[in-house]
């Protein structure tokens, strides 16, 4: 199972499919929070995450489909666009220091 230290991540990819803007929300919302502390967020679909992907954020219908693209990554799958403890998870690993696990 793939893991991250928090400390340790520089970009997060979103990871969508329908391209119906949601996860556009969600890359720009982790942006405006991520980037003060100089992590890269980007927005790409699940078929075409980079080889390099640590970490991917993306819905849960969509999490073995990027583990399956990028299987070194740690993939957080969340249900709820906004609110959802997935995102609290990542936040707390970055400001805290702590591992991160798919």
């Amino acid at each position: 199972m793939p893991s991250i230290n928090g400390s340790d991540i520089k970009k997060v990819i979103i990871a969508c499919d329908a391209g119906m803007g949601s996860s556009v929300m969600v890359a720009s919302n982790l942006r405006s929070k991520l980037g003060a502390r100089g992590i890269e967020v980007a927005h790409t679909p699940v078929s075409e995450l980079p080889a390099d992907a640590t970490v991917v954020l993306c819905h849960q219908g969509l999490a073995a489909r990027a583990q399956a693209s990028a299987p070194n990554a740690v993939v957080i799958p969340f249900v709820m666009f906004i609110g959802d403890l997935a995102f609290t998870r990542l936040e707390d690993a970055i400001v805290k220091g702590t591992d991160l696990e798919s």
